[in-house]
């Protein structure tokens, strides 16, 4: 029998956000959403019944505070691990969701390869869990450091974080690139500086913006039409 989807519940009171949220998952293997609340009430009682295995959860509602659910969630579902998508970026925010027990923290606007950065290490996480609960009801410490490590090497190196299609080398370039680029470079410029397709210099700079090593804005050209322009943060 082949491994079953991870179930995902939406807790988000943005029925656009939560959709996005939605279409984000049905593009990576192995998640199924099962279903949206878009309130404490919805969210405890699509919880109780579906017992989904993660929760994307936001932070501020006008019935609740995420950060309330969570606690809730730590003190009687030990099964279930939350992964906050917010606009909230108040450290001692961060800081609370951090000590209740979240698997990630994610800061709005989503952008896709974050988000499933996220889910693809939630997956590894979860399928280790799964394989020590098929052995014995005890762990080694070896067991213990595979499933809770952080990956120090990971926080020293972050090219072991890059997702799939991001070459270092490549990355580093555009990094340079933006960082001589004065008030802003459109994908297309820095496509040229580089030489490879506008579509791929879009990929790295929208990961670079992802992971706030640089920003992005809207520029109006000669048309009229908006265009998305990169450049170094401060």
């Amino acid at each position: 029998m082949g491994k079953r989807d991870i179930e995902v519940l939406i807790v988000e009171d943005d029925l656009r956000i939560a959709e996005i949220q939605k279409r984000f998952i049905e593009q990576i293997e192995g998640f199924q959403t099962v279903g949206i609340a878009g309130g404490y009430g919805e969210a405890k009682t699509l919880i109780d019944i579906l017992k989904p295995d993660l929760l994307l959860l936001d932070v501020y509602f006008p019935d609740m505070n995420g950060l309330e659910l969570l606690k809730e969630i730590k003190l009687h579902t030990k099964q279930m691990d939350v992964i906050m998508i917010t606009a909230t970026k108040e450290i001692d925010k961060v800081q609370e969701a951090i000590s209740i027990g979240v698997f990630d923290y994610i800061i709005k606007p989503l952008v896709f390869e974050r988000f499933k950065q996220s889910l693809l290490r939630y997956q590894e996480f979860y399928e280790k869990l799964e394989q020590l609960g098929e052995g014995n009801n005890v762990v080694t410490q070896q067991q213990v450091d595979k499933l809770l490590r952080k990956e120090l090497n990971d926080m020293k190196n972050e090219k072991s974080y890059l997702p799939k299609g991001i070459d270092p080398l490549t990355l580093e370039k555009v990094m340079e690139v933006i960082g001589k680029g004065g008030e802003g470079l459109t994908a297309e410029s820095v496509a040229k500086v580089i030489g490879v397709s506008r579509t791929t210099a879009r990929r790295y700079l929208e990961h670079l913006v992802s992971i706030e090593k640089i920003e992005a804005d809207l520029t109006y050209g000669t048309v009229g039409r908006p265009e998305r322009v990169y450049m170094s943060i401060g």
